[in-house]
């Protein structure tokens, strides 16, 4: 696969992976022992907001590999 081909397929991929991040995101925020702590919510904000990062990484590094 050249790298234009992965590079399309990764920013789909990319895409999909933070459309149902947030989506997933959304809805775990409605939870109601969530929404009625501010604390909990501080932290879920953070996590949620850096979480997609890291199964975003092995995308992004399969997408940079030069062709063969």
């Amino acid at each position: 696969m050249t790298i234009r081909t992965r590079k399309f397929f990764g920013t789909i991929a990319l895409l999909v992976l933070v459309v149902v991040w947030s989506l997933m995101g959304m809805a775990a925020a409605q939870m109601p022992w969530l929404a009625n702590s501010g604390l909990a919510q501080a932290v879920f904000y953070v996590v949620a907001g850096i979480g997609w990062v890291l199964p975003a990484m092995p995308i992004i590094s399969w997408m940079a590999r030069p062709d063969l």
